[in-house]
């Protein structure tokens, strides 16, 4: 399609161009062109097939990292002629963490596409000369679409008729104030190129609303060559940043790699010179007590603990309203210090509402609901926001318009003129006329002669004049949109509809005082927001007055210094702003441009920070935020994409419940990573020490069942631990926090060297339960009781994790997986001892019921010693 500035030249000359009549397009033409442009939609980026998903899984370090153990241990067991258990055993682990990723990810690909489904998706088109119901995506350029209040703008279009046409524009241009619609054509400054998008008065565009009055437009642009179709475009490339916590596991991944590559040469280097043999047999031996270290040193689970945990805390939100579309996306809102949140729709519940009125009560609500174009439809008001409120008011008193307007049917109008502020209807009465006047309450009240007090009309005076100027001044210090009413009686019809004859010698009835009032369930969310040390901050078009008034209440802000406008804020400079951004809590008057500033200030102040938004502008900013999350009811397709979270009810206490959900799943990561560290850690250190002693401790194979088996199930349970009741009363963690932060690393060696002394003490006592000499030497009872104790005491340890720092006797609740986890790995630990089959396959021996029993009492032993170590490092944080 070539490009014309259509807002540069008459209707008839659009439709000219355009090949288009005032009556329609013919069906037949409207299937040429949709073959010629395509549906109107904005086109989806390119999907990734599920292999090539299935190969992102693949990138993880830790996956890396097994399939290298896979590998080695491949090529070991073709040269010794030994099993291949070690290597299915791994590959099943990779297979099923890859599934479950992709798994998860298509999940919530899902949710997001059934939102975009909540978006109107019909418009009235004329078609072959009638007005047709049609789905957007059959649009073509050159149909005529009828718009009336209420309709969303389906494609871009030139206006062709305007009865005070108002279309809501913020999706694109952030400007909140509905714009005037006409069908005159805009002429180029000298100096210009083209006219802002904002300034296009007779052009209408895909993604934003009609508010008020009524019109038609011929489609000039569909899909991907709308305005929308164009920002959609410029954010198709952006590139998404890591997470903390992806972040952090691609650090301990590094480590852990650098670890077992420094453990496996050491231990094949010093195993060969201390055998003094190099023949390809003792190679080959060696090699595999390098591997047993490898499979020692590796939380094979790892990685499966990870993305189920995460998995679990995203089918959780979605539960609560919050779709995450990237698994790591909860947890980073878990570290969230700051939420930069829209107040319209979010913080209130996007629904002007009166709340206080004086004068004649019924008659002024009668009268406001008459003097509009809002309409009752299906027990709801549809229109401009604050006319709505307007016909709701009327309706709660038992005037619904739908009867209102039967009863006193509209015979004319002067239209609302932002000049003189006011619009006037005459509504037919019997065999006379009553005249309704509602606009700004100054301007209204200049106009009238007359009021109305205790059901007696009386003279205005002075005094009746400056007390209805006081209680329009108490309402608007209270941040309220406050309107105005009067009437007029009329024997017949006035001659003329001029405003200077209908809107004079007026009788006052009343002013109405409206807000659009806050979520009542957002008062105490930003009361936890500011118990957990985050700083909720208020983003908003609305004037400062109300900003400060409706923060104040919901507790943002203390001191109207905190609030600052878009214009005050275009006079700080970038480094006065990131200085200063601490201090404003609320941002009023705002374009959406200036998301981008506040969000690039408080990263540089080291914030991991969140950002609410709806409009296509705002896409910018919440690219740009750690996490941003979009609107599912109003917001925009473009904005739910670039979103990390959408909001299916877009509610700013589905976001502080988000915050919630993403620190108890941190916490249970880092408890289940201890878990599988620790008990990693007293593998490695029990091998190591019995290698150097001359035996062999236990066998690749074992280490796997233990890593795989008897450790990931409890590790799964530990991830689904409730959240401790602190959760939400700390601030958030530090960023430049590593993993092991908070003395997890110091917990993590002494735990380890803890099991790993008890598991060689086992040993020691198995091989003399055997053979009745304390020596050190291969015994296959030792072998078979260390395995037992390090199965069963990694799975006791379980218990302790529940809590870093607390008792485990002092936890308010249970959790129940964990201990069916713990008798599942009893179950199979026992199993692999005594099943035939089983137990020859492993290369253990059936111990004696003495023996078992001294295994398990051993492996118990680690709950009181951890328990002791815990009450010392709760005595010394108190003395701190």
């Amino acid at each position: 399609m070539k490009c014309v500035l259509y807002y540069n030249e008459s209707p008839e000359k659009v439709l000219q161009d355009l090949h288009a009549s005032a009556d329609g397009l013919t069906a037949g033409e409207a299937a040429k062109r949709m073959e010629r442009y395509g549906p109107n939609q904005l086109a989806e980026g390119k999907k990734a097939s599920l292999f090539q998903r299935f190969l992102e899984q693949l990138k993880d370090p830790m996956i890396i990292i097994l399939l290298a153990a896979a590998l080695i241990s491949g090529i070991t067991s073709v040269y010794s002629g030994e099993s291949f258990a070690d290597v299915i055993i791994i590959l099943a682990v990779v297979l099923i963490n890859a599934v479950l990723g992709v798994y998860q990810e298509s999940k919530a690909e899902k949710a997001i596409e059934a939102l975009q489904q909540m978006t109107a998706s019909t418009c009235k088109v004329l078609r072959d000369g009638k007005q047709l119901s049609l789905k957007n995506t059959d649009l073509v350029p050159g149909d005529i679409v009828l718009l009336e209040a209420g309709d969303a703008v389906p494609a871009d279009g030139r206006i062709l008729e305007s009865a005070s046409l108002k279309i809501e524009e913020s999706a694109l241009t952030g400007e909140s104030v509905p714009v005037n619609k006409a069908i005159d054509v805009l002429q180029l400054g000298a100096d210009q190129k083209s006219i802002p998008l904002g300034d296009r008065k007779n052009m209408a565009y895909m993604g934003s609303a009609v508010v008020y009055g009524r019109g038609a437009m011929v489609v000039t642009a569909t899909g991907m060559e709308t305005e929308m179709g164009k920002i959609a475009t410029a954010l198709a490339d952006t590139q998404d940043g890591q997470t903390p916590l992806q972040k952090k596991l691609e650090q301990l991944g590094k480590t852990l790699s650098v670890l077992v590559l420094g453990i496996c040469v050491f231990m094949f280097i010093f195993s060969l010179l201390r055998a003094g043999d190099f023949h390809l047999e003792v190679i080959l031996d060696t090699f595999m007590v390098a591997v047993s270290l490898a499979v020692a040193a590796i939380p094979e689970g790892l990685a499966a603990v990870v993305t189920v945990v995460l998995s679990i805390g995203v089918t959780n939100m979605s539960k609560r309203n919050a779709v995450i579309r990237r698994l790591t996306a909860v947890e980073t809102l878990g570290c969230a210090q700051i939420i930069c949140s829209d107040k319209t729709g979010t913080l209130t519940q996007n629904k002007m509402t009166v709340v206080e009125h004086t004068g004649v009560g019924t008659e002024a609500a009668k009268g406001m609901a008459l003097c509009s174009d809002a309409k009752w439809q299906d027990g709801a008001a549809v229109g401009e926001p604050t006319e709505c409120a307007l016909v709701a008011w009327a309706a709660s008193l038992d005037m619904p318009k739908d009867r209102l307007e039967q009863e006193l049917p509209r015979v004319a109008e002067v239209p609302f003129d932002s000049g003189r502020k006011m619009m006037s209807t005459l509504h037919k009465t019997g065999s006379s006329f009553i005249q309704y006047t509602k606009g700004a309450p100054d301007v209204v009240l200049d106009r009238c002669t007359y009021y109305i007090k205790e059901g007696q009309v009386l003279p205005m005076d002075e005094k009746a004049r400056t007390e209805i100027m006081a209680q329009n001044k108490a309402m608007a210090d209270k941040a309220l949109r406050v309107l105005a009413v009067a009437q007029r009686l009329w024997d017949a019809p006035p001659a003329d509809a001029e405003s200077d004859t209908w809107e004079r010698q007026l009788t006052f009835l009343g002013l109405a005082g409206m807000i659009d009032p806050v979520r009542p369930e957002v008062v105490d969310a930003v009361a936890q927001c500011r118990d957990a040390g985050i700083q909720p901050v208020m983003i908003t078009g609305d004037h400062r007055d109300t900003a400060v008034a409706i923060a104040r209440t919901l507790g943002i802000l203390d001191d109207e210094s905190q609030a600052i406008t878009g214009a005050q804020l275009d006079d700080l400079s970038d480094d006065e702003l990131a200085k200063n951004i601490d201090h404003f809590h609320v941002y009023a008057r705002v374009q959406p441009e200036h998301k981008v500033r506040i969000v690039k200030a408080w990263k540089a102040r080291g914030c991991i920070t969140a950002m609410t938004g709806d409009g296509v502008n705002d896409a910018p900013s919440i690219k740009a935020a750690d996490i941003g999350v979009g609107m599912g009811i109003t917001g925009t397709d473009v904005t739910k994409n670039a979103a990390d979270m959408v909001l299916a009810d877009d509610n700013f206490a589905t976001i502080v419940t988000a915050v919630g959900e993403g620190r108890r799943i941190y916490d249970n990561i880092r408890k289940s990573i201890q878990f599988l560290l620790a008990s990693n850690m007293s593998e490695v250190i029990g091998v190591f020490v019995s290698t150097l002693l001359g035996f062999t401790l236990l066998e690749p194979v074992h280490l796997l069942w233990i890593n795989l088996i008897t450790d990931t199930f409890p590790a799964l349970a530990l991830g689904t631990e409730k959240a401790e009741p602190n959760v939400m009363h700390r601030p958030p963690r530090s960023t430049s926090d590593g993993i092991f932060a908070g003395g997890m690393g110091v917990d993590i060696a002494y735990q380890g060297i803890l099991v790993a002394v008890i598991t060689l003490a086992s040993y020691f006592v198995g091989h003399y339960m055997e053979s009745g000499v304390w020596e050190i030497a291969q015994s296959a009872d030792g072998m078979t009781m260390a395995f037992l104790t390090m199965s069963m005491c990694e799975i006791f340890h379980s218990i302790n994790m529940r809590s870093q720092r607390g008792s485990i006797f002092s936890l308010p609740t249970q959790n129940k997986l964990l201990w069916l986890s713990m008798l599942g790995s009893l179950v199979l630990s026992t199993a692999v001892l005594y099943v035939p089959g089983l137990s020859t396959a492993f290369g253990f021996e059936h111990i004696s019921l003495a023996e078992y029993g001294v295994a398990l009492l051993m492996a118990v032993c680690v709950i009181p010693l951890v328990e002791i170590v815990k009450f010392v490092q709760r005595a010394m944080a108190k003395h701190k």
